[in-house]
Formats: C-alpha cells, sequence, structure tokens
C-alpha cells in the first residue's frame, strides 16, 4: 500500500527494511528517541550499540566494504552528528556507501542554539556525498530511498540524512521504493563504444604498457575484479594495484608487480615511471601515487576509466578519458580486443617484461632478519602464511607503519578481504571496521592489523565486541612509537622525535581480559608462530601484542614531493633532507 499512514520513525523503519537493511551501528540520544522506540517494537533490523559515534561509521564502512551493501548508521544530534564526522569523510575519500541518520532538535528550534543543535547539513555538506534535512514526513520516505540510491550509484559514497524530532513524530504516508523514480541523478554505467574501441587500439601498439588500478574496481563488485583478470592475462601486460585496490588482481598471479606509490615496490613505480601506454581502471591519481606530478610517468599515453566524470583530467592529463561502470568497460574492452583480434606486440613486451624482471631482482621488500627481535615484517608474512588459502579472511588495519607493511607483505587473492583507510589516513579506523565486517560475516576470521598508538583511538569499541560476542582478533605490532610519525621525523627532522613516542601504554594482555578478550604477547621471533595459531584457535575475541623492532622503518618509500624513480629502497639510499617538500634532493 503506497500511502500508508504512520509516525515518521515508524518510516523510516519501514524504508530500511524495504531496502533490505539487516544491521544499523548507532547510539542514541534525545533527538532520536522515537527512532530508537521504533527500533525496539520491531525484530528484522539488528541494532548494534557501539561506544562512539565515529566507531559507529567506521563499523558501516567495513561492514559495505566487506560485502558490497549500504552501510547504515544512526546517531543523535549535536555531538553526535559531529562526532561522525571523521568516519564521514573517510567514507567519502575512500568512496563507501554509507547512510547516517541523524537526530535534530525539533524544527521550531533549528537555529535557536538549542540544546543539542549543530547544524549537522552544513558541517557534514563537504564531507558526504549528499546531505538532506528533512522537514516535511510526507517527504520522508521519499528521501530516504533517494538516499540510499544516491550512496550506492555511481561514484559510492557517504549520505546524511538530518532528521529533526518533531518529524520523527509527526504522521505522514509511506512510499515504497518501487514508486519513487530517481529522476536527477542516474549516473552514466555504459562507457562510450568509440573510445573503448580507441583505448583497445593504443593498447595493443603499446611497447611498454601497465595497468594501473584502483578501489574502483573494488566497488564496482566481484565481477570487475574477474573481467579485470581476464583482460590483464588476455593482454600479458603487468598489472600494479594501489593500496585501495588490493585484491582486485591475484597477488600470486606473475603479472603482478605488487602495490605501487608512496611505499610501493621499486617494480611497479619504476614501470609506471617509464611505461608508454598506462591503462587506469579505477583509480584517481592520488598524490601517494603520483608523486611529483610534474614527473609522473613523463612521455605515456594515459587511458583513465572511471564512473566518476569529475575523476577524469582532474589530477593529470588523460589521452582517452572513458567515464562507466568499470565492470561494464572491462566487459566491453575485452569484446572488442577479442573481435578486433589484437595483438601484443610480442618482443617489445618481452623486453619490456625483461626490463620489469631487473628491477624485481633488486628485491625490495627485503630486509634484515633477526632471531632477536622481532621485525614487523616477519610477523606479517607469518600471519599471512597461516591464514593462507582459506575463503574467510578478512583484514582490516590501522594507520602508519603497519598498514604499509601488511599490504606490502599480506597477499590478497580476491576483493573484498582489505579494509583499511586509503585517502584520509584515519587512525582509529581499524578496531571498529573490523567489528562491521565480523557483523557483516559472522563465522569468518577477521584480523585488524594494528599499531598501538592507532589502536588506542577507538579502543572502547572492544566493549562493543564483547556486548556482541563478536571474536575479532586484534593483531598489534608494537613497537611504542607512532611509527610513521617517528620514521619521517627520523628521515626529514634530524631524528628529532617530538611527541612520537607514548610512555605510558596500557599492558594490552590484561586490557584485553578486562574487555573478556584473550590476550596474547610474542617478544621474541621463536614465539610469533605460536600466538599467532592460539589467535586463530580462539573462539572470541583476541588481543594479540607482537613487541617489534622499534627502529625498523618502512621501505621503499618515496619521499613527498618526489618522483617514481627517486626511491629509497633503504637506510642506506638515506641522506637528510629539508623538512620542506620543496628542492628535495636525493640520492
Amino acid at each position: 500500500m503506497a500511502h500508508d499512514q504512520m509516525n515518521g520513525s515508524q518510516i523510516l523503519i519501514k524504508a530500511l527494511e524495504n531496502q533490505g537493511v539487516d544491521v544499523i551501528f548507532g547510539y542514541p540520544g534525545g533527538a532520536v528517541l522515537p527512532l530508537y522506540d521504533a527500533l525496539f517494537q520491531q525484530n528484522k533490523i539488528r541494532h548494534i550499540l557501539v561506544r562512539h559515534e565515529a566507531g559507529a561509521v567506521h563499523a558501516a564502512e567495513g561492514y559495505a566494504r566487506s560485502n558490497g551493501r549500504v552501510g547504515v548508521v544512526l546517531v543523535t544530534s549535536g555531538p553526535g552528528a559531529t562526532n561522525a564526522v571523521t568516519g564521514l569523510t573517510d567514507a567519502l575519500m575512500d568512496s563507501i556507501p554509507v547512510v547516517c541518520f541523524a537526530g535534530q532538535v525539533p524544527t521550531h528550534l533549528i537555529g535557536n542554539d538549542a540544546f543539542q543543535e549543530a547544524d549537522t547539513t552544513g558541517i557534514t555538506r563537504p564531507c558526504t556525498k549528499h546531505n538532506y534535512l528533512v522537514k516535511d514526513v510526507g517527504e520522508l520516505a521519499r528521501t530516504i530511498h533517494e538516499a540510499f540510491h544516491v550512496a550506492r550509484s555511481g561514484r559510492p559514497g557517504p549520505v546524511v540524512i538530518d532528521l529533526p524530532k518533531d518529524v520523527a513524530l509527526a504522521t505522514g504516508p509511506y512510499v515504497p521504493a518501487s514508486k519513487v523514480k530517481h529522476k536527477s541523478y542516474n549516473p552514466r554505467v555504459k562507457g562510450d563504444l568509440a573510445l573503448i574501441k580507441e583505448a583497445v587500439e593504443l593498447m595493443a601498439t603499446a611497447k611498454r604498457p601497465i595497468f594501473y588500478c584502483g578501489g574502483g574496481v573494488i566497488n564496482s563488485g566481484p565481477a570487475a575484479s574477474q573481467l579485470l583478470t581476464e583482460l590483464v592475462r588476455l593482454t600479458g601486460y603487468p598489472c600494479t594495484l594501489t593500496a585501495m585496490g588490493l585484491g582486485a588482481f591475484p597477488a600470486s598471479d606473475g603479472q603482478f608487480l605488487g602495490m605501487l606509490g608512496m611505499h610501493g615496490t621499486y617494480e611497479a613505480n619504476l614501470a609506471m615511471h617509464g611505461c608508454d601506454v598506462m591503462i587506469n581502471i579505477g583509480a584517481r591519481f592520488d598524490d601517494r601515487i603520483t608523486g611529483r606530478l610534474a614527473d609522473f610517468s613523463p612521455g605515456s599515453k594515459k587511458i583513465h576509466v572511471d564512473i566518476d566524470p569529475s575523476s577524469i583530467n582532474k589530477n593529470v592529463a588523460i589521452d582517452i578519458g572513458i567515464v562507466g561502470d568499470v565492470a561494464h568497460v572491462l566487459e566491453d574492452m575485452i569484446k572488442v580486443w577479442k573481435s578486433t583480434q589484437a595483438k601484443p606486440d610480442g618482443k617489445a613486451l618481452k623486453g619490456w617484461w625483461k626490463e620489469i624482471d631487473g628491477w624485481r631482482g633488486r628485491d625490495c621488500l627485503l630486509y634484515a632478519h633477526s632471531d632477536k627481535v622481532i621485525k614487523p615484517q616477519y610477523a606479517i608474512q607469518r600471519l599471512h602464511e597461516a591464514t593462507k588459502g582459506r575463503d574467510d579472511v578478512y583484514i582490516t588495519t590501522e594507520v602508519g607503519q603497519h598498514q604499509m607493511w601488511a599490504a606490502q607483505y599480506y597477499g590478497f587473492e580476491k576483493p573484498n578481504r582489505w579494509m583499511t583507510s586509503g585517502g584520509l589516513g584515519t587512525m582509529g579506523y581499524g578496531l571498529p571496521a573490523a567489528m562491521g565486517v565480523q557483523v557483516a560475516h559472522p563465522d569468518a576470521l577477521v584480523i585488524d592489523i594494528a599499531g598501538e598508538a592507532s589502536l588506542l583511538m577507538n579502543i572502547q569499541e572492544m566493549s562493543t565486541i564483547a556486548q556482541y560476542r563478536l571474536p575479532v582478533k586484534v593483531f598489534i605490532l608494537n613497537n611504542e612509537y607512532m611509527g610513521m610519525v617517528r620514521q619521517w621525523q627520523e628521515l626529514m627532522h634530524g631524528s628529532r622525535y617530538s611527541e612520537s613516542r607514548m610512555e605510558a601504554m596500557p599492558d594490552f594482555v590484561k586490557l584485553a581480559e578486562a574487555f573478556g578478550a584473550v590476550g596474547l604477547r610474542a617478544t621474541k621471533p621463536s614465539e610469533v608462530d605460536g600466538v599467532i595459531a592460539d589467535m586463530i584457535a580462539a573462539d572470541g575475541a583476541v588481543i594479540a601484542d607482537i613487541r617489534v623492532d622499534q627502529a625498523e622503518n618502512c621501505f621503499p618509500m618515496i619521499p613527498s614531493g618526489a618522483a617514481h624513480n627517486e626511491m629509497l629502497l633503504g637506510p642506506e639510499d638515506h641522506t637528510e633532507q629539508p623538512s620542506s617538500e620543496e628542492g628535495m634532493v636525493l640520492v
């Protein structure tokens, strides 16, 4: 029935059911009590009570990224909404579909500086894909359905619905999603066939080609990763992935060059620098990938496939820009490649691979092993070895050195298994994200690879994990520093370690036990395998405190403001650089 009368809170619940929502991450407060009353009176939608609104959004991100559905958040007015801003910005930067409902003071009090009032639509306008302030209950159902359409369509992103308390209590009609037509936002999904043919022709003439692929492949769905793998293997060309794209192409494949960018592999970055045709599939040429723009991949022809028209020619001038959904465009590329019987230049490609293999021979991820101290790289390698071959493993990370080591040393074979904060670099992301992943996949092995400083940003979510008996595993690479901050201070600021060491860290084993979890610790390399085995075998939540080398730095590294061919492969490459990014001279 298209026009059932119900109150605004009931309309919201009905709309969520209509959209297939099965879980909400939220935290109650005065302005949203009518919504929580409606939640209490139904049994179809589960509510996860977080301990902080930032945790709610990160959990919704983890949920959405691991299963491809829209994550849903419910927060109250004022500080409830402002606490959600970091998570919303994170979701915007990494293109994660989230719909956040924020309570608001009654409409007649808006603008009066009422208790727990904030200009939520004004505050969140720059950090959301779109937002709404609903003042008429008659528009509520349509607005909710449109919000889900906007969040999941085109380049995904977060949407906020600001809902005044009186609208939540008012009576109005319910309109089902099937009756709502989206006239103003219908992103293009099919690429221009003429441009696709032009791109394939350019690809076939390449002497030194490379596929450069990103999170857009993941966001397009599992079919996109399968199609990308098919096209890469069809051409025989090398493929590299951004941090957001890991898993879009199998890490074990011989054509995979590893991650590229600031902490990418030597071979990936030099191949990007030396290529003559670059095929960008679902990546956005961000600064951590391009390095110094003036010297980024000089002389190459560039093809860019992206569903977001604003990404084309935004940072880098493109020769062929194709707007469309990655899966659709890849499907057409494969058809055109086959129908035109396109063939790569075999002799040139063989020479290109020989050059790449020479770069691979540098073994840029080699590190000094130790029998006395746990190297963080070793810990990640052992974790990967212990979980390799399992289909049910999902990895989240916090932000810092451990994040980059995880990207370098943990090989991802499938999409949607790797959840990390890329664009915003949000410390505190990993634990609540793991919580959301575990809610989406109750029987899976979910591991948050963490740094001790970053973990403490949202450590309160261990209480949520305890309440819902979520068997999340936290694997801390504990070096007692904000590791990436310390590394930059060492390399760029004369080893002046200003406020990067925390000297009052908790005992993480006891902390785990305080939250009803299992606490484990490894202090030497011989203990790592045992701790990992015990962590995996444990029925419930675990915090594993892996005490790693405090002085280890994350290499390779392209210093900020440098070019791809100016990489530091290790400490021996380093001479102190000026703190300014201008005029950087590398050895």
